[in-house]
């Protein structure tokens, strides 16, 4: 008997069940050509978190005093900015080191090491206030045969502020914990930014980003496995950013032997 050439569609699935699905604005509703009042309170809310996770202040001193107390070096350093609306406004400001700060890593350079790792406040200090700690006591275990320089506590920074950290510290690789831009689903977001023979000057064509670290995203043991993964694999083959992909999954998937 000849097989129906009819196709059976899966059941449309209700705008209720994607939004379980995600936390993106879907199937908001509307009344009228507006939107419902309780999506607009939602909207407002979101909103005003993200405002807050950017204009939070930077818990540096105490981040960088829990780092002292599990035995880490920590330094605190700052940028060119002079407070968070000059961050805002001057983004070429938050990559270059303030005066004091660079002649403080100067001294600290010393012979060099593997890696150089900064903690950095970026654009969403709450993020790093929130989940710094957390993702280094999963990560730095990980690295434990790599010598590490002193760990910086950056404020008013922007990710290329490492690349200038990186090599007052004589470090062959710079990896740094930084805020995300906040979204609206995602006011405490985490990066972390691996860059390779890290000088003033270097592209983000040339850095391998690891983002999305917090509670809906990655978690902490997701996140150190894969940065622990491109830091050796950037250490080993001299190179990060596009020339080096991820492939940490592969890794883990990979049968013993």
């Amino acid at each position: 008997m000849a097989e129906s050439s009819e196709m059976t569609l899966p059941p449309i699935r209700g705008t209720a069940d994607l939004r379980r699905l995600t936390p993106a604005r879907v199937g908001l509703g509307r009344a009228g050509a507006s939107l419902t009042t309780q999506a607009l309170l939602d909207f407002t809310l979101d909103h005003a978190r993200a405002r807050d996770a950017v204009h939070a202040p930077f818990e540096s001193e105490a981040i960088a005093a829990a780092l002292a107390a599990q035995g880490y070096m920590a330094q605190t350093v700052s940028s060119l900015v002079a407070g968070r609306a000059d961050y805002l406004k001057r983004p070429d400001l938050g990559r270059k080191l303030a005066p004091e700060s660079r002649s403080v890593l100067e001294r600290l350079g010393g012979d060099g090491c593997d890696i150089g790792f900064v903690i950095a406040d970026g654009l969403s200090p709450a993020a790093v206030n929130a989940h710094a700690l957390g993702l280094v006591a999963a990560l730095l275990p990980r690295l434990d045969s790599l010598s590490l320089g002193p760990l910086v506590v950056a404020s008013g920074a922007r990710v290329a502020l490492g690349d200038e950290i990186g090599a007052l510290l004589k470090a062959r690789m710079t990896v740094m914990l930084i805020g995300e831009r906040p979204g609206l689903s995602a006011p405490q977001s985490l990066g972390a930014y691996i860059t390779t023979a890290p000088k003033p000057g270097r592209s983000d064509a040339e850095r391998n980003c690891v983002s999305n670290i917090q509670v809906a995203g990655l978690s902490f043991d997701e996140a150190a496995i894969k940065i622990a993964w491109l830091a050796r694999e950037g250490l080993r083959r001299g190179v990060t950013g596009i020339a080096l992909k991820d492939e940490s999954g592969m890794h883990l998937a990979a049968p013993a032997g």
